[in-house]
């Protein structure tokens, strides 16, 4: 290629670009435009209205809520030693089963230790006879004492030998006791109602109360709690909540997106974590369908009041700009108008509008790229909103 042809192919590209900008400014400054005169960019934007979607503005009561990370822990949760030792004779539980609680878990040989009731049984019973001997021939002295055909020293002796066996009776009634709460512990029984989890020792095996595995582990999982944290700033916001009744707590899943359960604030943790700023809350849930279960991850939503007649809109109608968020308003004469917008809590695709908007107002939901002060519009139904182009489709054409 000649010097002279690469200039002029310079120079049209040069003059390409300029005119490409100049277009881009106009569009986008359209309000510094002199009144009565347009560039031909604008003339041909003004001339053909841009096809959008539409919203009004719903009044609606929408819940204020806190969210918070925590993990499902069960109310209780034990696992299952033996206090005597023994041979552990019987399994009575399947591993995973719902058990009740006093349901019977396992069987340790109980023979050593019914050998032992039977034998502080035939002490009581031997000195019972004893002290009713004894007690007897008390009785017999006393009337004779005061005939004087028995001494005091004699009464005396009786009195304090009915008083040793009284308290040799009391004695093997404790041991009684003790030997038949040592029998009770070879069946062991659920404290709880509770799910089993996997067995860790199998029938035919000595067990001993310093088995540091245990039988098995019993979790507690209807009702069930979750333990979530939350910025030691809100406390004042949940006490007030708390003050005017029970506090409600739903808890969603790892990915925030679907409700698992729905329950009550049980408590506020009475001491904040200074490392980090938080707090530690503690909710019950009823937990009917299992959907929680011990260690998992879950998102909860605490629900602090709710705003009645709150202004809403689908949070795509919503943009950011350098002065704030602000949205683009249908006029009755089908144009577009900027609406600087001060926003509140946005959830579920939903966003708070506090100023800017009113009741009925409608806004452009997708389109908004190709818009402009005054533009005007095409507000399209749902079963055209394929002609609709928004910032991503926009950018995608634009790609070499």
């Amino acid at each position: 290629m000649s010097k002279v042809s690469l200039i002029a192919a310079t120079s049209v590209s040069a003059g390409v670009a300029l005119a490409i900008w100049m277009s881009y400014a106009a569009m986008a400054q359209p309000s510094q435009a002199k009144p009565g005169i347009s560039s031909p960019a604008t003339t041909a934007v003004e001339q053909s209205a841009v096809p959008v979607t539409a919203t009004k503005v719903q009044p609606q009561d929408v819940p204020i809520v806190i969210e918070g990370l925590g993990t499902v822990q069960p109310l209780n949760m034990a696992t299952m030693h033996t206090q005597v030792q023994g041979t552990l004779t019987t399994v009575d539980f399947i591993e995973g089963q719902e058990v009740k609680q006093g349901q019977r878990l396992a069987q340790i040989d109980p023979r050593v230790f019914q050998a032992q009731v039977d034998q502080a049984k035939a002490a009581l019973g031997r000195d019972q006879a004893l002290l009713t001997n004894a007690q007897t021939d008390l009785n017999r002295s006393l009337p004779l004492l005061s005939r004087g055909f028995a001494t005091p020293q004699q009464v005396d002796t009786q009195k304090a030998q009915v008083a040793q066996l009284q308290n040799t009776v009391d004695l093997d009634k404790a041991s009684l006791e003790g030997a038949q709460t040592q029998l009770s512990f070879t069946t062991i029984t659920a404290p709880f109602d509770g799910i089993t989890g996997i067995r860790k020792i199998d029938p035919g095996n000595i067990v001993h109360p310093t088995d540091t595995n245990g039988l098995v582990t019993l979790t507690q999982v209807q009702p069930i709690s979750v333990i979530f944290t939350l910025p030691s700033a809100d406390i004042p916001t949940i006490q007030q909540a708390q003050a005017k009744g029970p506090v409600v707590v739903d808890v969603y899943d790892a990915s925030n997106k679907v409700k698992l359960d729905e329950g009550k604030l049980l408590l506020i943790d009475n001491q904040v974590e200074a490392a980090t700023g938080t707090v530690r809350l503690k909710a019950i849930f009823p937990n009917e369908k299992r959907a929680l279960w011990p260690g998992v991850f879950v998102n909860a939503h605490l629900i602090v009041s709710v705003e009645h007649d709150a202004l809403t809109l689908p949070l795509p109608a919503v943009l950011r700009g350098p002065a704030g968020p602000f949205v683009y308003a249908i006029t009755p004469a089908q144009t577009a108008t900027v609406r600087a917008v001060t926003t509140g809590q946005s959830r579920n695709g939903e966003i708070i509008v506090t100023k800017g908007l009113a009741a009925g107002d409608n806004v452009v939901l997708a389109g908004q790229y190709r818009l402009f002060e005054g533009a005007r519009v095409d507000v399209v139904p749902p079963e055209r909103a394929n002609e609709v182009q928004n910032a991503s489709t926009a950018s995608a054409g634009m790609l070499p």
